[in-house]
C-alpha cells in the first residue's frame, strides 16, 4: 500500500485527469509542485538528443537498482518504436556481457550502474570511456537523465506506490528486475 495515500479526485483530476495512475494521484498531494515536476520530466524526455532506446535501457537499469516497482512496470512507446523489446530488456541482467547492446549503450549503462549504486567511483577513466561514444552535449544530457531516474525511482520505491500493479510487484521485500517481471503498461 502506498505510504502516502492518493489525493482526492478533486485534487488530482484537474492536474492529471480522472484516469490518472496511482503515482500521479499520490503526487497530487503536493499539487503546488507535482504538475511542474512531471512537466520537467516530460520536457527532458521530449527534448532529448539521445536515442529513446538508450534512455529506456538506462532508465530500466536504474529502476532495478532503485527497486522502484512502478518504474520497472512501465515501458515507453517511443523506446519500443526504437527497438526496445522484452528480449533486449533481458540483456540488462548482465549488460556488459550482452551481444545485443551497443558499445555506447554498455558505456552509458556502466555509468548508470555507478551513478545509482556508488557514485563516488565515477572517475576520469569512466568519462574517457564515455567520450569514445558521446560528445559533451550528450554526456551532460546523459547525466541529467540518470540523475532524474535515480531520484524519481528512489522516491517511487520509498513511497511504495504499487497498489495499482500486479501482486508480484507489491512485495516490498522481494528483489524485482525488469528482465524478470512482465511490463504492466506502455506509455
Amino acid at each position: 500500500m502506498s505510504r502516502i495515500p492518493a489525493a482526492s479526485p478533486e485534487q488530482f483530476e484537474p492536474l492529471f485527469g480522472a484516469d490518472a495512475p496511482l503515482r500521479q494521484q499520490v503526487y497530487a498531494q503536493a499539487s503546488h509542485v507535482a504538475h511542474d515536476y512531471l512537466a520537467w520530466q516530460t520536457t527532458l524526455r521530449n527534448s532529448s538528443i539521445l536515442p529513446a532506446r538508450l534512455l529506456e535501457l538506462v532508465r530500466l537499469r536504474v529502476a532495478f537498482h532503485n527497486q522502484c516497482r512502478s518504474c520497472m512496470a512501465i515501458r515507453y512507446s517511443t523506446a519500443a518504436d526504437d527497438g526496445v523489446d522484452e528480449g533486449l530488456v533481458c540483456s540488462l541482467e548482465k549488460p556488459q556481457e550482452a551481444d545485443d547492446l551497443t558499445e555506447p549503450e554498455k558505456a552509458a549503462l556502466a555509468l548508470a550502474d555507478l551513478f545509482a549504486t556508488d557514485h563516488l567511483r565515477v572517475d576520469d577513466a569512466m568519462f574517457t570511456r564515455l567520450r569514445e561514444h558521446f560528445d559533451e552535449h550528450e554526456l551532460m544530457e546523459l547525466c541529467f537523465q540518470i540523475e532524474t531516474f535515480v531520484g524519481y525511482g528512489r522516491m517511487g520505491a520509498v513511497l511504495a506506490m504499487t497498489d495499482d500493479l500486479p501482486e508480484d510487484y507489491a512485495d516490498q521485500n522481494a528483489v524485482l528486475a525488469p528482465w524478470k517481471q512482465a511490463p504492466v503498461s506502455l506509455v
